[in-house]
């Protein structure tokens, strides 16, 4: 499974204008085209982000996902709504699931906050990192394909091990490692939860 992390910068006090939009407007209509959206988040240390997760079976099913939605019909009327709520939508990373996150229903009201921890370095990590997490939900490591839908762009360059929990967990990083932490409260659809 392919996954895009992707996080937002969104103007001042607009994060819970474009969860309304994106929940009401942008899951069934991905799904409808193959695109798995996987889970919808405030970023509770950055209230001026909003942080999701998007999967494909592959990454010739996301490019045929991403050209069918951004040229489609939803995109075309809601787009420019969610557009106007953004600073910066680039801050992507594309990735490789080594253990997917498990599926469960949007209608679950249970579940309490997610935890993401990436680290990142200067050269590829050997899967085998994600064994060290206890009670990871799922992880993640870079997807080295070409973005070969250029009109979203990607971080490049990067490194990265990725995994989410339901509990925050300090795992003592290798030399050379950064380490980013984010803690997420899912939205009212998302469908991963704590």
């Amino acid at each position: 499974m392919i996954v895009e992390l992707r996080q937002y910068t969104l103007r001042p006090g607009r994060r819970d204008e474009l969860i309304e939009l994106f929940d009401r407007e942008f899951v069934e209509s991905q799904e409808q085209l193959g695109m798995m959206v996987l889970g919808q988040f405030r970023d509770l240390d950055r209230p001026d982000r909003f942080v999701w997760l998007r999967g494909f079976a592959d990454m010739t099913a996301r490019r045929k996902g991403l050209q069918d939605f951004y040229s489609g019909p939803v995109w075309a009327e809601h787009g420019p709504a969610a557009n106007a709520t953004m600073i910066d939508s680039d801050d992507v990373l594309l990735l490789r699931a080594i253990t997917a996150p498990p599926q469960r229903s949007r209608d679950t009201i249970q579940g309490g906050l997610l935890y993401v921890t990436a680290w990142f370095r200067d050269h590829r990590f050997d899967p085998e990192f994600a064994d060290r997490v206890p009670g990871a939900v799922a992880a993640f490591t870079t997807e080295y394909a070409v973005n070969d839908f250029p009109a979203l762009p990607i971080r490049e360059g990067e490194h990265v091990l990725v995994w989410i929990t339901r509990d925050p967990v300090d795992v003592t990083a290798p030399d050379g490692v950064r380490v980013e932490r984010l803690r997420l409260s899912p939205t009212s659809r998302s469908a991963l939860r704590g």
